[in-house]
């Protein structure tokens, strides 16, 4: 069974789970305002593509009820703005970018005579319209990439893809949750994933509490691991694919992929369509994002390093087409070449 979504909208409400203190406690935290979920996506409060995008738009119709009294014209200065100001957060995940647009071709196409309570409506519907959305997405990723995951096999998986970073099922545990719905015993090997520890705070939180069978192993044990033949594939998220299949996602994701083909393991990436981004033509064209270097000298405010050691802190890496098996989406699993396959899927609106 998935685990409960991390982000909600009840009764004017955006409500998220905070995955900052995971999985010692386990908070929920109301954004009252555009500052709050700005803060939220930066520190990482809500993280991951799908999520980053939802929470994004529920925080476009927190600043339109937070607008000033009156017609809907003061509303929409209020919502581009915040519209500008989400897209400062996090640069990497495309999601929130999609997110963003759609909220705001709602306000662009929005009637001059709309009161500031019908452009509310027309926005909270839209953010719905892009949750629901996610939801299917998902549980689709799920059902079709189950098939990859035989009885008793091993699954590798690197930082966190699944509910946590969705409205559900996730995108690369989504396969696994589906699998074991089925009845299918395999195993699960989750790294640690540094320097913010996604991997061992997110994903085995969730995956046990699902009953699924799941083992930490330090990002540097990969190798070794794949080596012992411990694990069958390899499913990882994506933050954002390039028209040519080149992917981002989380920093040490091309490692894993690079010793996946020299292990001759397949190497698959789950990912909605609204993760691809055929404005971008190639991996060297995506925006990589540099966080704060404490992140690497610090744990739970204990320093781990020396005073003024210079830190490269990318949050991301860009993993080449060429080392990707194929690619699980809420389409079907999409397999080279990928320009043209990538694109075909992202035309089709029957599934």
């Amino acid at each position: 069974m998935a685990p409960t979504a991390t982000v909600a909208w009840k009764d004017r409400r955006l409500i998220i789970l905070d995955q900052t203190v995971l999985p010692t406690e386990v908070a929920y935290i109301q954004l009252a305002t555009v500052a709050d979920v700005w803060e939220a996506i930066k520190v990482l409060r809500v993280r991951g593509a799908p999520a980053i995008g939802i929470c994004a738009a529920y925080g476009v119709v927190v600043a339109a009820l937070n607008a000033p009294a009156g017609d809907a014209r003061a509303c929409i200065v209020c919502v581009k703005d915040a519209i500008t100001y989400l897209g400062t957060s996090r640069p990497t995940a495309v999601n929130l970018f999609y997110a963003l647009d759609r909220m705001k071709a709602i306000v662009d196409t929005a009637d001059e005579d709309l009161t500031k309570e019908d452009l509310i409506v027309a926005l909270e519907a839209e953010a719905n319209r892009i949750f629901r959305e996610d939801i299917f997405m998902c549980r689709a990723i799920g059902e079709h990439g189950a098939s990859l995951i035989q009885e008793d096999c091993g699954v590798l998986t690197h930082c966190n893809a699944g509910g946590l970073a969705t409205s559900g099922y996730g995108t690369a545990l989504a396969p696994m949750y589906i699998a074991h719905e089925q009845g299918r015993s395999f195993r699960v090997y989750a790294d640690e994933t540094r320097p913010l520890l996604q991997g061992a705070r997110l994903t085995t939180w969730e995956l046990s509490q699902a009953g699924i069978d799941v083992t930490l192993i330090c990002d540097n044990m990969a190798a070794q691991a794949m080596r012992e033949r411990r694990m069958d594939l390899v499913i990882v998220g994506a933050d954002r694919i390039a028209a040519n299949g080149d992917t981002a996602n989380k920093i040490g994701t091309y490692g894993v992929a690079a010793l996946a083909r020299w292990h001759g393991i397949p190497f698959y990436v789950a990912a909605p369509a609204s993760t691809l981004d055929m404005q971008t033509p190639d991996g060297d064209a995506i925006l990589i994002e540099q966080r704060d270097p404490d992140e690497v000298t610090h744990w739970q405010g204990c320093r781990q390093a020396p005073e003024d050691i210079t830190v490269y802190n990318p949050a991301f890496d860009v993993t080449p087409a060429s080392l990707i098996t194929g690619f699980i989406t809420n389409k079907g699993i999409i397999t080279p070449p990928y320009e043209i396959n990538l694109a075909k899927a992202l035309a089709d609106t029957t599934v």
